[in-house]
């Protein structure tokens, strides 16, 4: 009799694709309106709140145009000791933080590169993606409640 199921094969691998997320995108947008709202509410002048008013709706816009038209990447994560690659180009010093059902990862394309992040929200990251990419990433925190477990 086996110990570990048919399928079981030593390593997990995640291919995963980045896209633009379309809440954060209505998030930006709420919160210019939001800005624009408090700014007008606030005992400012109305010659100047009006203009600061429209500036944060504008900049609000802005922010989510500028995150609608990110191009998208392609991620994949071997699950050993080879190194994730970002649209085929492997990451140097990659790091993924977890904060709840976001994830948030930071990586060099080069040695000394500058830090490139994407962030993949509950809405372009499906749970099982998510459970995916916990496991593959080898982080050890796959497991969330791992102090309720025994050693």
């Amino acid at each position: 009799m086996r110990n570990s199921p048919r399928w079981w094969n030593g390593s997990v691998n995640c291919r995963l694709e980045w896209r633009p997320s379309r809440l954060l995108q209505a998030l930006l947008i709420l919160l210019g309106v939001l800005a624009a709202v408090a700014v007008l509410a606030c005992e400012m002048p109305r010659l100047f709140a009006w203009p600061l008013a429209a500036l944060a709706l504008a900049q609000g816009a802005w922010l989510a145009c500028r995150e609608g038209r990110r191009a998208r990447l392609s991620f994949w994560f071997p699950g050993n000791d080879r190194p994730p690659t970002v649209d085929g180009l492997p990451m140097f010093d990659a790091r993924l933080h977890w904060r709840g059902p976001l994830a948030f990862l930071r990586w060099r394309a080069s040695a000394g590169g500058r830090w490139q992040h994407a962030a993949w929200w509950p809405d372009t990251l499906p749970a099982t993606q998510r459970r995916e990419l916990r496991l593959a990433a080898g982080e050890g925190d796959a497991g969330r409640h791992r102090r309720d477990r025994a050693p």
